[in-house]
C-alpha cells in the first residue's frame, strides 16, 4: 500500500474525528437575506458531500437565530425557499450552526433567545476550525 491510499485510509477510517471540516462564515442577516440563504445552503451542500460542516455566524447573521425573527423579518416569496426552510435542511444534514459569543453579548441576546440546536462559541473557536478546515465560504 502507498502513502496515497494510507493517509486516505488515515483521514477516511469511518471514525466522525476523521471526517474533512467545512466552515461557511455568515456576516450576513435581515440586511441580506439572499445571503443568508446561501450561507444556509451552502453548509447544507458541504454536509451532503460528506463533509463535518460548521456554520459559524457573527454580526448580523446571529439575529436570523433568534427564535420568531425570521417570521418577523422575510417575507416569503413564490418559488424560493425561506430562511426557515433553509435551517431546517442544514439541521436535518447534521451541520452545526454556532453563534458568536461575543456578538450575542452585544446585542444582549442570550441562550434561551436562539432557535434549537444552535450552539454558543467564542471567536476562538473560528480561529480553530478555520485552521483545521478542508475549505472555507464567507457570506
Amino acid at each position: 500500500m502507498g502513502m496515497t491510499e494510507k493517509a486516505f485510509e488515515a483521514n477516511h477510517s469511518g471514525k466522525q474525528d476523521a471526517k474533512d471540516l467545512f466552515i461557511v462564515l455568515s456576516a450576513s442577516g435581515f440586511n441580506s437575506i439572499a445571503r443568508a440563504r446561501s450561507a444556509l445552503m451552502f453548509a447544507t451542500l458541504a454536509a451532503s458531500a460528506n463533509y463535518q460542516t460548521v456554520l459559524y455566524c457573527i454580526q448580523d447573521a446571529v439575529d436570523v437565530l433568534v427564535k420568531g425573527a425570521i417570521e418577523k423579518n422575510e417575507v416569503p416569496q413564490p418559488g424560493v425557499p425561506t430562511l426557515t426552510q433553509r435551517f431546517a435542511e442544514a439541521m436535518e444534514m447534521g451541520v452545526e450552526i454556532q453563534s458568536c459569543s461575543q456578538t450575542m453579548a452585544n446585542k444582549k441576546i442570550t441562550e434561551e433567545d436562539l432557535l434549537p440546536g444552535v450552539k454558543i462559541a467564542g471567536a476562538m473557536n473560528l480561529i480553530i476550525l478555520a485552521s483545521k478546515a478542508k475549505g472555507t465560504l464567507s457570506f
